[in-house]
């Protein structure tokens, strides 16, 4: 059997349909057609995504409990629809079509249709694993969050147009602008207490620290 004729005949077929399905969905997302980051992530709770109403998330919860979570969803479906496609054509092309009779043939490409996805999942799960660390999302620090917060003075005064802060942040520090009413007595090394962030000039408001007043 010729490979375009394998691969557009039971069972070989579904999985070949499916396989180009989520290659035509890479290709967009290349060229920026649909968004890749949409993706779900499969960090997800199993037992409570497993008794959802929603089919997206039962699918992930299924997929977590399978060792196919910490990836996007996207990625666990492509690496497991191209383990299921290959071992399907694989089954199809050495033993279905040597099989005799339309209902033999039809049993047997149903059960190698299984058989190719039951096999799927470890290899699949082996190699996601070591894919994990890409997808890890690490939250960042919002601007408003730092509203409280002790900062050092780095320039020699500050006022309303002008001044930089550093905040000490787990061992590094960050720079920001900061300014603050005048009169004041805000210079370089001073401490001051940010009060506030304003959005739309991206500045904080301090003032001094009451042991520095």
């Amino acid at each position: 059997m010729d490979i375009w004729h394998l691969l557009n005949s039971f069972p070989s077929a579904i999985p070949t349909v499916l396989l180009a399905v989520l290659l035509i969905y890479w290709l967009l997302s290349m060229i920026g057609l649909l968004d890749m980051g949409d993706a779900i992530d499969l960090d997800v709770d199993a037992g409570h995504a497993a008794h959802e109403g929603h089919s997206v998330p039962a699918l992930a919860g299924y997929l977590v409990a399978l060792g196919l979570g910490g990836v996007p969803l996207s990625v666990a479906a492509s690496v497991l629809m191209f383990f299921t496609w290959l071992g399907t054509v694989l089954l199809h092309q050495y033993v279905v079509v040597w099989l005799a009779g339309a209902p033999l043939r039809i049993g047997g490409g149903i059960a190698a249709l299984l058989f190719a996805a039951a096999l799927a999942v470890p290899l699949s799960a082996r190699v996601l694993r070591p894919l994990r660390g890409l997808f890890v999302k690490h939250a960042a620090r919002a601007n408003a969050s730092l509203v409280g917060l002790d900062c050092r003075i780095v320039t020699r005064y500050v006022d309303r147009s002008f001044g930089r802060a550093e905040v000490g942040m787990q061992g590094a520090s960050i720079n920001i602008r900061v300014w603050a009413e005048p009169p004041n007595a805000l210079a370089r090394h001073s401490r001051a207490i940010i009060v506030a962030y304003d959005e739309a000039t991206r500045q904080y408001e301090v003032q001094a620290a009451p042991d520095a007043i």
